[in-house]
């Protein structure tokens, strides 16, 4: 039998292009080169994208420097990745898109998008839930109708801020200092302060504001952080890892803490009051489901000492490092990095059937 072509988009223009540089060496690592052969291409913080023809290259991110370009076809008829180098062009035949991308213009719908006017298989959430799970205010608004407990929050638009004075007696007549400020659409914790008064509460809005023009503010909730993994959909079952703990060195697991501070540790299948860990699980394919969720996901939660199940967020396209909990949570169910990857890959092929 032929080999398919897999190709693996990393990188892009998000705040996480460092992360998903990481997972994708990962996943290119455990993908099985007797069944697929693997184009690699990479998106630059600029958003040009390149030809990686090397995997080392990737590794060492001298991929960054390549002038062949590589951009995915949108033409339905071609399915093709485009490669060109001055005036010459050449066409690869794609079966199947792997969009490592964590983030703005990659986890957010709109490569998934490309994919579809492509008609190509691709893994993952299709458009409508990727959006969706990378708009924090708009998962929100979904998982209020679910009775899944969540942090109480506000809404705040760029355009509030032109009067900040008026945004600040709405959150306070609403929550309590401390409050947590995110970006709408990042990830990676990417652009998150935690403000225990008017003054850090402007100076967080201000740094959301770098991030995105969609600012969420939320009650800050005590207790053990806690993600969970789902995988499935369509007409597979989705089905639940165990559940891991964060145990942040900081103050709150943002992006320092997760990727370049030691001291940050996971427990898998941490001892949590009474049944918060079936709660946790049931909850998380609950959201993937409301979500229309497809693939996988990550579905963050905080369980209180008094084991309350409190919604967090969902990352539709969950990191792959070394130290993710994703592919831990499911390493420690037995299934292997490489074993899981495939599973990803054989649901990509269910979608199109």
């Amino acid at each position: 039998m032929a080999k398919k072509t897999i190709a693996l988009l990393f990188g892009g223009q998000s705040s996480e292009h460092e992360i998903s540089c990481l997972s994708a060496a990962n996943i290119a690592e455990q993908i099985d080169r007797s069944r697929y052969d693997l184009l690699l291409v990479g998106i630059t913080k600029q958003g040009h994208w390149v030809l990686v023809k090397e995997l080392d290259e990737l590794k060492t991110n001298s991929w960054m420097e390549n002038r062949t370009g590589a951009i995915l076809s949108p033409d339905a008829t071609q399915q093709c990745v485009m490669i060109h180098e001055g005036s010459s062009f050449t066409k690869v035949k794609v079966d199947l898109v792997f969009p490592v991308l964590h983030g703005l213009y990659g986890e957010d719908g709109t490569v998934q998008g490309l994919c579809e006017l492509a008609r190509l298989p691709y893994v993952g959430c299709g458009v409508a839930a990727s959006a969706a799970g990378m708009d924090k205010g708009f998962t929100k608004r979904i998982v209020q109708t679910l009775g899944i407990a969540q942090a109480d929050y506000e809404l705040v638009t760029r355009r509030d801020l032109a009067d900040f004075d008026k945004v600040a007696e709405r959150i306070e007549s609403h929550l309590s200092y401390p409050v947590f400020v995110k970006p709408c659409n990042a990830g990676s914790s990417c652009g998150v302060t935690k403000a225990g008064s008017r003054g850090e509460l402007k100076a967080g809005l201000k740094e959301a504001n770098r991030f995105d023009r969609r600012i969420l503010v939320e009650e800050t909730i005590v207790g053990h952080e806690i993600e969970c993994a789902v995988l499935g959909g369509g007409n597979q079952p989705v089905v639940a890892s165990g559940v891991g703990e964060i145990l942040a060195a900081a103050e709150f697991y943002d992006y320092d803490a997760k990727y370049f501070n030691p001291e940050s540790q996971t427990v898998v299948d941490p001892v949590l009051p009474g049944d918060a860990a079936e709660q946790v699980r049931k909850a998380a394919v609950k959201i993937f489901d409301a979500l229309d969720g497809f693939g996988l996901s990550r579905v963050d939660f905080f369980v209180t000492d008094e084991g309350d199940v409190v919604f967090n967020e969902i990352n539709t396209m969950p990191g792959f490092t070394a130290i993710s909990m994703y592919p831990m949570l499911f390493e420690a169910r037995g299934l292997s990095k490489a074993d899981l990857v495939q599973r990803l890959i054989d649901l990509a092929w269910e979608r199109r059937r």
